[in-house]
């Protein structure tokens, strides 16, 4: 929550650190891809920080540090590969990149 589109971004360098608890749910989901993969994706919070007052309307500004884990669940048979043995090539590789 930073403010509006195309605002300043906030000032970090008075914010402080703000303690929080899990009120509702377990902070991830699940996607059925349209390619019958299983993707869950749950957001991992690191930190929210309060960055003072926006000027506009007077309401206070959090910044929301956080990652997501994505954890690939099922994927159809079609889609799978047999993996690479230890030491070859990838033929589509990108050269020099590996």
């Amino acid at each position: 929550m930073m403010g509006g589109p195309g605002g300043a971004p906030p000032d970090l360098a008075n914010a402080e650190i703000v303690d929080y608890e899990i009120v509702d749910g377990d902070g991830k989901v699940r996607l059925k891809l349209k390619d019958g993969s299983v993707v869950e994706i749950r957001l991992e919070i690191m930190n929210i920080l309060r960055a003072g007052n926006d000027p506009n309307t007077g309401l206070p500004v959090y910044v929301v540090q956080s990652a997501p884990l994505v954890r690939l669940v099922e994927t159809p048979k079609e889609l799978r590969k047999a993996p690479l043995r230890p030491g070859a090539k990838d033929p589509k590789a990108i050269t020099g990149f590996g």
